[in-house]
């Protein structure tokens, strides 16, 4: 790839509006980051908005530069040191910035995240297991949050570990962790959507969740609540068809009850290292499947009509809906629906959801 070409690659997922699913329609339909950059105006424009705040190139230059300074680089999507296994599910990160070896994702990978506030009983069972999965040469994958995710990465160290993280590659958070973040980096693997600079937004740790989801062939959740970050992560692992495992806690323990739900709800119990292991079925690494081709339905050529987009935005609301429910309704193809879905979203108009759901703004 050229260096004109991962520029450009780099200021179209730059741009205001264009997330992971139009990069990946964009590239699909132009076939290069300098082409679509190049179509991006008129796509806006017919999107109901003015003209595109395009990411500048020397923004891109210096963000090239300082991942380079910090001894980081930039991984795009099509290259070989992108995760298999993350490249598979719905909206992966178009390019993440790594620093380490990134060697350790061709390994067969287990998540293992939880309760930041978690008691000292799960911080030592984190701990070993990650441990135990590490000799047996897993690389285990976690957030680097306070409580399990600490105890996991240091209980892994003596393997291999790869922490996910919500911020840039040069931010430390939480700020304690900065010492383990780094050691992360030199001697294991340190992975990042944002930017360099990028501060840990309330907004990216569900991004960051989809990564280390992603990245595993199954997630262990150890102590989590009803409405934690760890269970999001395991509810997108389910998404991803990957293996749902949680250790079980006491009822009478609140930081118990996101796991026992989960357990109920069918994902596997787990008690020692032979538990995941069994979970996640035979992982020896030259049996890491190959990508599986999703179905993506190839954008048209011609442009949309404009009663074409005006019967879409008319089925839109502000209440997220399915991709497929707009195409059943609209009675449109599924190709002119997403074409009109990608202008609204470049324009500002849409945002997209989890799941394949889209809403207007």
């Amino acid at each position: 790839m050229t260096h004109a070409e991962r520029l450009a690659r780099l200021r179209l997922i730059r741009t205001p509006h264009v997330g992971p699913v139009s990069w990946h329609q964009l590239m699909q339909r132009f076939g290069s980051g300098e082409a679509a950059l190049a179509a991006l105006p008129d796509l806006v424009l017919r999107g109901g908005a003015g003209k595109a705040r395009v990411a500048p190139a020397d923004v891109a230059e210096r963000e090239v530069d300082r991942v380079a300074s910090l001894g980081a680089r930039h991984v795009f999507y099509d290259e070989d040191d992108y995760s298999r296994l993350l490249g598979e599910v719905e909206g992966a990160p178009p390019v993440l910035v790594v620093r380490g070896d990134a060697a350790m994702l061709r390994r067969p990978c287990v998540a293992i995240v939880g309760a930041r506030n978690a008691s000292a009983v799960a911080c030592r069972f984190a701990r070993q297991l990650a441990a135990d999965l590490a000799a047996r040469d897993v690389t285990v994958v976690s957030g680097l949050a306070r409580g399990v995710d600490t105890a996991a990465h240091v209980g892994a160290l003596g393997g291999a570990t790869v922490g996910v993280i919500a911020s840039g590659i040069d931010i430390a958070f939480p700020p304690e962790n900065a010492a383990l973040q780094e050691k992360l980096a030199s001697d294991q693997l340190l992975v990042a959507e944002q930017p360099p600079g990028a501060e840990p937004l309330a907004r990216h740790f569900p991004s960051r969740n989809r990564i280390i989801a992603g990245l595993a062939h199954g997630t262990v959740v150890i102590e989590a609540a009803p409405r934690s970050g760890s269970l999001i992560t395991a509810r997108r692992a389910g998404d991803y068809g990957r293996e749902v495992m949680a250790v079980p806690g006491s009822p009478l323990d609140p930081r118990a009850q996101g796991c026992n739900m989960l357990i109920r709800e069918g994902a596997t119990l787990i008690q020692t290292v032979d538990d995941v292991l069994e979970a996640v079925g035979p992982i020896d690494a030259r049996m890491v499947r190959e990508p599986t081709p999703r179905f993506v339905a190839a954008l048209p050529q011609t442009d949309a009509s404009d009663g074409a987009r005006r019967a879409l935005v008319d089925l839109l609301g502000p209440t997220p809906v399915a991709v497929d429910e707009l195409v059943r309704q609209s009675g449109q193809a599924a190709s002119a629906v997403q074409l009109v879905l990608l202008e609204l979203e470049l324009a500002g108009r849409v945002e997209r959801h989890a799941g394949a759901r889209v809403s207007l703004v």
